[in-house]
């Protein structure tokens, strides 16, 4: 009797591994059959460039060195979206005043950083060795901003933010 028990044991120890191979061999094929989400990468936009620089005919000049910086009074500030340029360009539109009648206005238009900003600086110069009339002297400057890579930029001038404009160009 203890051979047919051993057999019988024998016996139900193989039903019982085949169960487990079978098993975990239907768990392996049904795990198979659902696939697993695979992330997709999600497309990070570049840094901003500069595709075509302003026109800009106040920027600063090789003989500037020898002049005295001056300041700039300014009274209003605006973004003008300009559809006759093609693609369509952003114009900044300044009015203000210099504080001499023989201040000369000067802009300088950075680059966009990282976070979508173009930084404008203006001022005035002077030379110091000319007698000028302490009057000030109004103006009115326009500026039209580059051609700039996708994306949504804002515009601060002298460190004051003027607005925003987004750039569809690719």
């Amino acid at each position: 009797m203890g051979i047919i028990h051993n057999g019988i044991h024998d016996e139900m120890t193989k039903k019982q591994t085949m169960k487990r191979h079978v098993s975990l061999f239907i768990v392996f094929i049904l795990s198979a059959c659902f696939a697993q989400p695979i992330p997709e990468s999600t497309p990070t936009a570049g840094a901003p460039f500069l595709i075509k620089p302003a026109d800009n005919p106040y920027v600063p000049r090789p003989e500037d060195i020898n002049l005295q910086i001056g300041g700039v009074i300014l009274t209003s500030l605006d973004l003008v979206e300009r559809p006759d340029s093609t693609p369509v360009r952003v114009a900044l539109n300044l009015l203000g005043s210099l504080p001499r009648a023989c201040n000369e206005l000067r802009m300088e238009v950075a680059d966009p950083n990282q976070q979508y900003q173009i930084f404008v600086k203006v001022y005035s110069l002077v030379n110091s060795n000319v007698k000028c009339e302490d009057v000030f002297q109004q103006f009115e400057a326009t500026v039209l901003l580059g051609v700039y890579s996708a994306g949504r930029y804002t515009v601060w001038v002298n460190n004051e933010l003027v607005g925003d404009f987004v750039s569809d160009t690719r």
